[in-house]
């Protein structure tokens, strides 16, 4: 992905953001380094990462990744203050969603045209959804969440009141339920 310059932002599974300069060039320092926090065996790692809208000004980025316990945490880091390229190595966890499988994580996270953070959670693993998570309203597996990440108090983020299950039963967070593993997705530029 990139942060609206001429950058690109390379996501591995190991843990590691790597920068891509236009000139084709990789900076050998890495941008991030998470690879002590995260598991990476069966379809975990470090599976996604967006750059907040306003990244120019406030320096926030968002990353998906599995911890050393094998669930997904969804987490906010920023930029240095110094150096462009390095980004500051402590940040602030936003949710945690535990996983009952290796396999089915989802991964991809963006920002919609809306201002949200998507969040891609896959139904969570095993031979078709054995234990029904996307269908589950109060579980936040085999869903797309929706959530808005301009908070400042704890825990750093807010749904929108637009969310379908927001006043209602259901998890707040939910956009879209029945989703078996959105590892990948993007949004339509025309509407």
């Amino acid at each position: 992905t990139n942060a609206g310059d001429t950058r690109l932002f390379v996501v591995q599974k190991t843990g590691l953001i790597r920068i891509l300069n236009a000139n084709g060039t990789v900076n050998a320092t890495p941008f991030l380094n998470l690879s002590s926090i995260i598991s990476t065996n069966g379809e975990r790692g470090l599976l996604g990462l967006a750059f907040h809208p306003n990244y120019a000004t406030n320096g926030f980025f968002f990353v998906n990744y599995t911890n050393t316990s094998g669930n997904t945490v969804i987490a906010r880091y920023s930029v240095s203050s110094g150096n462009p390229d390095i980004a500051n190595s402590t940040g602030t966890i936003l949710m945690t969603i535990t996983q009952p499988f290796s396999n089915h994580n989802g991964g991809t996270i963006k920002f919609g045209p809306d201002g949200y953070l998507y969040i891609g959670m896959g139904d969570g693993g095993g031979s078709g959804d054995p234990r029904n998570r996307a269908q589950n309203i109060n579980d936040n597996l085999g869903k797309m969440l929706r959530i808005d990440v301009n908070s400042n108090v704890a825990p750093y983020y807010t749904s929108p009141a637009t969310n379908p299950y927001v006043g209602i039963a259901g998890n707040d967070e939910i956009w879209a339920i029945g989703l078996r593993n959105p590892w990948k997705f993007s949004f339509n530029r025309l509407n």
